[in-house]
């Protein structure tokens, strides 16, 4: 088999293969670390650091990122000898043209209350006691749904919990495994349905990270929950 020019691979498994010697860094002529901004501000950190001391010195490194946070910075300055940077001009970065929407949380309770849906609410804007009140109803069942923002990343410790919808994946594999996960630690069925775009890279990448499978949503869900 010929050996391959191009390998793509998350941090983690980039570093297991350099660790176990399926690559060698002596054959590595370049390394580009793709959403570099995202990668070094999460638990990819370590993984990537490792990975930049494992290469040779002379390997070209290439950062593409949307913004320079420092931790960007970090890296250039520690891993990268005499790098040139390409930026795009702030002017030349516009949202001219794009309809943006968003949708507050109160009102979407307000108008599923009108639709005699039982529902409660629960963002950052409340206060510890506020939020208690909220999951104390959505535990004792006087409350069906609950709709939350990513205040609640690491999921919600309810037992009859039976159905989980992400409007948006979290970009932390961890989050996504306390979002639905909760419910299936008290060993009764629970249906997780995700939204996604048609290249369900970040699901894909949940996917490959927990060994698991995602079917698409049939026409009747009623039959799963």
């Amino acid at each position: 088999m010929e050996a391959p020019h191009i390998i793509v691979g998350t941090p983690g498994r980039v570093s297991d293969m350099l660790n176990w010697r399926y690559l060698s860094p002596k054959y590595i002529k370049m390394f580009v670390l793709d959403e570099a901004d995202e990668m070094l501000s999460h638990r990819f950190k370590d993984q990537i650091c490792d990975i930049f001391q494992m290469l040779n010195s002379n390997t070209q490194v290439v950062l593409l990122s949307a913004t320079i946070p420092s931790d960007v910075l970090e890296v250039t300055k520690k891993f990268m000898r005499d790098p040139i940077r390409i930026l795009v001009k702030k002017e030349e970065l516009t949202l001219k043209g794009i309809h943006q929407l968003y949708i507050n949380e109160d009102w979407l309770t307000q108008k599923m209350h009108a639709q005699d849906f039982i529902v409660s609410a629960m963002h950052g804007d409340m206060d510890q006691k506020e939020q208690d009140v909220v999951m104390k109803e959505y535990r004792s069942g006087s409350s069906r749904v609950l709709i939350t923002t990513d205040l609640l990343p690491r999921g919600i410790d309810v037992q009859q919990l039976s159905l989980v919808i992400n409007y948006d994946l979290p970009t932390n594999r961890e989050n996504y495994m306390h979002r639905i996960g909760r419910g299936g630690q008290f060993s009764h069925k629970v249906v997780a349905i995700n939204m996604v775009t048609e290249d369900k890279r970040t699901l894909q990448d949940i996917e490959i990270f927990y060994n698991t499978s995602t079917e698409e949503m049939p026409l009747n869900v009623a039959d799963l929950i």
